[in-house]
């Protein structure tokens, strides 16, 4: 029977953080060294942040942003200073704080939970789509300005409101976030939808 080489209790905190998407090994061992490492007060302190998570946060049931718990509503959707009239569709609730940081956009949100993806079993009938149609009614919504990711499923589910707010026989306008190459990256290393995208979208200088 092999040795164990790190703690059980170490061990099993590299496993949970390696379960996290995007977290490889090395950092999960990483992560879980680092907690180790402080002080055991500050430990507890993340130990109750994750254990009091779920019951302090919930859904907005208008933006299905992200809200606290005590809240009945998104405060962005609350504000009375942004203009209702003008919807953002994000993916997920985290596509708001980019959006946010900007400091740019005064309309409000209206996340989806994800994007059409057939070969993950995801179809429309799973996303937040009935209900944005519902807002753009009852809040008299005049641009929906479609803001998904540059991936093969964000631009397939772009098409798909289009065409659904379409055939709901809704006259606003809808449009999408420009796309173009970042400042710094080469041609060669620019996807396929980036250099469309910034074909499409280019200005004469």
């Amino acid at each position: 029977m092999p040795l164990h080489i790190l703690p059980k209790a170490l061990t099993a905190l590299i496993d949970d953080f390696g379960s996290l998407p995007g977290v490889g090994a090395r950092t999960a061992e990483r992560y879980a060294y680092a907690v180790l490492r402080r002080n055991p007060k500050s430990a507890k302190q993340l130990a109750q942040s994750l254990d009091r998570l779920h019951d302090r946060v919930k859904t907005c049931p208008k933006t299905f942003a992200l809200i606290d718990a005590s809240e009945e509503i998104s405060p962005l959707y609350a504000d009375k200073s942004r203009n209702k009239q003008l919807v953002c569709v994000v993916e997920e609730p985290l596509d708001i704080v980019a959006l946010e940081r900007t400091g740019q956009f005064t309309g409000t949100y209206h996340v989806l939970g994800g994007v059409i993806s057939p070969i993950d079993g995801i179809g429309p009938e799973q996303l937040h789509i009935p209900e944005l149609i519902d807002r753009i009614k009852s809040d008299d919504v005049q641009e929906v300005i479609i803001a998904t990711n540059a991936s093969v499923e964000g631009e397939s589910t772009a098409l798909f409101l289009q065409r659904y707010i379409q055939e709901a026989g809704l006259t606003i306008t809808v449009s999408r976030l420009a796309r173009g190459i970042p400042v710094g990256v080469d041609l060669e290393y620019a996807d396929q939808i980036t250099l469309t995208h910034a074909l499409e979208g280019r200005k004469q200088l």
